[in-house]
């Protein structure tokens, strides 16, 4: 049993709208939760079982009691654990305090209130679908949960379901678009987890939809910067090398039993290090760039991979791209662009796309190699796995130089 000042931790592992009711039933108890997706393969699950020691678990075959557990402060709502892209997932601690402060915060800023009902079709092992249900404990907003993202059934759910607000992530938004769905029945589609490539929010916005971009990590809770603006609670600086430090009351308690890595985390002031790099617009927006770390160093000049990637999105012949940095003796780094062709039969040649791209960009910026593939590896939240593409060089005959 737990002292009095920590509370049990219980893993849930069911479906989306078996798990919701059980996440804020356990809330309610004042028990924490770690959402974990029942679709992993039994050994990731034992590796984030292992990782973030939680004292119970839930899954189809009920509650049970778990060996090896140890509990939570009482302080901590959720233990989310992050994607995966690059490492081994890590426990990260969500406090309740948090949990409210969001709940306040992010409806004021966005303009829900109890009166909506929104839609939550992503995972809830996600912390951005997650927070969905954690704010709803404090602006008692209506949740409707779906088990998929079905592109019919999202499209329809304002009419069928009387949703008003729906979450997506980039991805989602690009099949709903594709699928012409009645995107302006929403009164808000809020979308985060990756970058929103500005073509496709004026696509969309277009179609009469109002939409929200939002900016925030697993470590706050999910989104805290709204169209640029810090909600409530929050607020952003750039250090000297334009890394993103946040000051918020969203922020995690710490990662679980990893008090160093923690301490990394912060500045020697108490501000969060992001590992964003972000720039001020002309009325004081905050602009994300990219991933500090996944930055290509070509000639020199540092090469935003996402920048490059919104450009040659626009090509007519490209219906995918990511772009990522391979060692190169002359450059340090070349960039390198993996396209998923619009056509399968006439794709874009490497010369078409660098003459698209000097046309938008800086020479360095253009991409010096292009890789032609049958999909982008994305994880639930629209993040591109760099790492696994850059497997794909070795494997595919399509590599132009």
């Amino acid at each position: 049993m737990p002292e009095h000042d920590e509370a049990d931790l219980l893993a849930v592992i069911l479906p989306r709208t078996a798990a919701a009711p059980v996440i804020r039933a356990a809330w309610d108890a004042g028990r924490a939760v770690t959402v974990l997706d029942p679709a992993a393969p039994a050994a990731a699950l034992r590796t984030l079982l292992d990782e973030v020691a939680p004292t119970h678990l839930v899954d189809g075959d009920g509650e049970r009691g778990r060996t090896g557990g140890r509990p939570v402060s009482r302080e901590v709502a959720a233990v989310a654990t992050t994607s995966g892209t690059t490492g081994m997932p890590k426990g990260i601690e969500l406090t309740r305090d948090g949990m409210t402060a969001a709940g306040r915060a992010v409806p004021e800023a966005i303009g829900v209130t109890a009166a909506d009902r929104w839609l939550v079709c992503g995972p809830l092992h996600h912390v951005a679908a997650l927070a969905v249900l954690a704010r709803a404990q404090t602006t008692p907003y209506e949740i409707v949960v779906h088990d998929t993202f079905d592109v019919d059934a999202v499209a329809r759910a304002p009419e069928r379901e009387d949703t008003t607000v729906v979450s997506l992530v980039p991805t989602m938004l690009h099949r709903l678009l594709a699928a012409d769905a009645p995107l302006e029945q929403w009164q808000c589609v809020f979308v985060g987890g990756s970058a929103l490539p500005p073509a496709l929010r004026a696509q969309a916005e277009a179609r009469g939809a109002r939409v929200v971009e939002t900016y925030g990590l697993s470590e706050t809770w999910g989104g805290c910067v709204h169209d640029g603006r810090p909600q409530r609670g929050t607020a952003a600086r750039l250090a000297w090398d334009g890394e993103v430090e946040l000051e918020t009351d969203v922020l995690m308690r710490g990662y679980r039993d990893r008090p160093e890595e923690t301490a990394q985390a912060l500045t020697a002031d108490g501000w969060f290090r992001t590992g964003d790099l972000g720039a001020w617009t002309d009325d004081h927006r905050l602009r994300i760039i990219d991933r500090k770390k996944e930055l290509v160093i070509s000639g020199g000049v540092n090469v935003s991979p996402v920048e490059v990637e919104h450009q040659l999105a626009l090509h007519p012949a490209v219906a995918d791209v990511c772009i990522a940095g391979v060692p190169d003796d002359e450059w340090g780094e070349r960039v390198v662009a993996y396209v998923v062709p619009r056509d399968a039969a006439a794709p874009p040649t490497l010369a078409e796309l660098r003459a698209f791209a000097l046309a938008r960009l800086s020479a360095p910026k253009a991409p010096r190699e292009l890789v032609l593939v049958d999909e982008i590896p994305r994880t639930a939240s629209g993040k591109a796995r760099r790492h696994l593409l850059r497997d794909l060089r070795g494997v595919h005959e399509s590599a132009q130089r």
